[in-house]
């Protein structure tokens, strides 16, 4: 049997077998892919409404808190910030812009054992402050550093 039309066949099947079960509702894909997400958090206009909605409460500035963003931005649409944390057992990593019309950027949700270090790109409304919040073992510590905008992006 030709190699190709066998790969052909493995894969009709395969996918005639997904969408029996969806159809049946034994596979729920809106159920299984999509994650609650806090519109609170992601919809506050400052920064102490999406600290509140976040229940993020006393956050302790830490040196384990990493955030890795350039001093002026060039292209305020596209930013790009490393963040990571050396708290042990951090869960979840969160990255808010001061003064942007919504705050809260950026939110991740960390499976034990995950590597947190992520990087990203965020658009800056104007020069602002970038912090990071990471939360472990029922604590909240952070870190920041401001990032100056410039207009036009021309460096100047």
């Amino acid at each position: 049997m030709n190699p190709l039309r066998r790969l052909l066949l493995k894969g009709a099947g395969a996918s005639s077998a997904l969408l029996a079960a969806i159809a049946a509702g034994a596979l729920k894909p809106g159920e299984v892919l999509a994650a609650d997400w806090n519109a609170a958090a992601f919809e506050a206009n400052n920064i102490a409404a999406a600290l509140a909605a976040m229940g993020i409460v006393d956050p302790v500035e830490s040196a384990d808190v990493f955030l890795k963003a350039p001093d002026i931005a060039e292209d305020s649409a596209v930013v790009p910030i490393e963040v990571s944390s050396k708290v042990a057992n951090t869960q979840k990593l969160s990255v808010f812009i001061d003064k942007n019309p919504t705050s809260l950027a950026a939110h991740f949700d960390l499976a034990g054992g995950a590597l947190p270090s992520l990087g990203l790109r965020v658009k800056m409304q104007q020069t602002s402050r970038i912090r990071v919040v990471a939360h472990a073992g029922g604590k909240f510590y952070f870190t920041t550093k401001e990032v100056q905008v410039t207009i036009g992006g021309c460096g100047g």
